[in-house]
């Protein structure tokens, strides 16, 4: 009988050791409290400006706490910052919404939207001498865009869409071309091509040092200058791993946020700075005013427009079919952050 009942509680604290074994095994890393290397992506782009302000003040890093690392990592191109999160190489990134969709699409929902970053911040301009009055104009015309598939891209090519007008490859009458922003300058004052649809401050570059002229202005681009530029992306299995770390990490990406947009100058001041140092050009005074006035610094991811640009890939042939993007967004982090601080949440 005794040795009954010695089995019998053998039995049960063996149980009791596996169930306290299994929960241990799914809670997150956080809960070991091991040090966290937390990688981000962002390009030196003011429409950037969160990460650019954020990194130069430090701020990120005072969020996630001292036992982590922010660790930067910078990008010119969305393409590279994909493969960067495809492979475990970064965790959070600054990204435009079409290498976002595909990364989603990609990935199968392991690259999630968290948050907005800007919105707006691109101009269509044709070279000196062009005047274009009505669209259905650009007929027969050279276009350049920074990246075929990208935000600039996609927004190019329902500009076209809409006006009756196509690209050659599909049998239209436009030619579009891609090239860096940098190429686009040289191509537009040399004459090479006819218009271009560039981001900021790309786009007041081109009118002040090609003497450009504005087909259409941020607002007029596209849904009346309510569509993203540029968002942040985090990897699911981070988020899993790390949530309070996202958690401070988009509570900073707020107060950032709402810093640039009540101390513009000051901001302005520190995009440029960043900029300067990472790339080793500044950006003239005038430039960076009329840059910062096409674009909005922002929280907001702009679902609709986001959606709206999964649709222009499909059509485009960017993707193949169209993705269920019951998941693309994952904003619950950054609600509670909105509630918590009593700003507006996002639908």
């Amino acid at each position: 009988m005794k040795n009954s009942k010695v089995f019998k509680f053998s039995i049960a604290l063996l149980l009791g050791i596996s169930i306290i074994g299994t929960f241990s095994g799914c809670s997150s890393k956080e809960t070991k409290g091991e040090a966290v290397n937390v990688r981000v992506g962002y390009f030196p782009n003011i429409t950037h400006a969160q990460a650019l302000v954020g990194r130069d003040q430090g701020t990120f890093q005072k969020a996630i706490g001292a036992a982590n690392k922010i660790d930067w990592k910078l990008f010119n191109a969305g393409p590279a910052e994909v493969e960067a999160l495809f492979a475990g190489a970064i965790d959070i990134g600054y990204i435009g919404p079409g290498p976002a969709i595909n990364a989603f699409v990609k990935s199968k929902g392991d690259v999630q939207i968290i948050a907005g970053a800007t919105d707006a911040g691109a101009i269509f301009v044709s070279r000196k001498g062009i005047i274009i009055k009505n669209l259905k104009d650009l007929s027969g015309k050279k276009i350049a865009v920074p990246q075929f598939g990208n935000t600039q891209d996609l927004t190019l090519r329902k500009i076209l869409s809409d006006n009756g007008l196509k690209d050659k490859t599909k049998g239209g009458t436009v030619e579009v071309r891609q090239a860096e922003n940098a190429d686009i300058l040289a191509l537009l004052q040399k004459g090479d091509i006819d218009a271009a649809l560039v981001p900021e401050p790309w786009g007041s570059r081109l009118i002040k040092e090609a003497s450009a002229n504005i087909i259409l202005d941020y607002k007029d681009v596209f849904r009346e200058g309510k569509y993203t530029t540029a968002v942040v992306v985090v990897r699911t299995e981070f988020l899993k791993d790390h949530p309070q770390i996202v958690e401070a990490f988009i509570k900073n990406h707020v107060e950032t946020t709402e810093y640039i947009n009540k101390n513009p100058d000051k901001a302005k001041e520190i995009v440029n700075k960043q900029i300067t140092e990472l790339t080793k050009k500044s950006i003239s005074n005038d430039v960076l005013d009329a840059a910062f006035k096409r674009l909005t610094i922002t929280n907001d991811p702009e679902k609709d427009s986001v959606l709206d640009f999964v649709k222009s890939s499909v059509k485009e042939g960017f993707l193949k079919s169209e993705p269920d993007t019951k998941d693309l967004f994952n904003i619950t982090v950054l609600n509670k952050v909105l509630k918590e601080k009593g700003l507006a949440q996002i639908k």
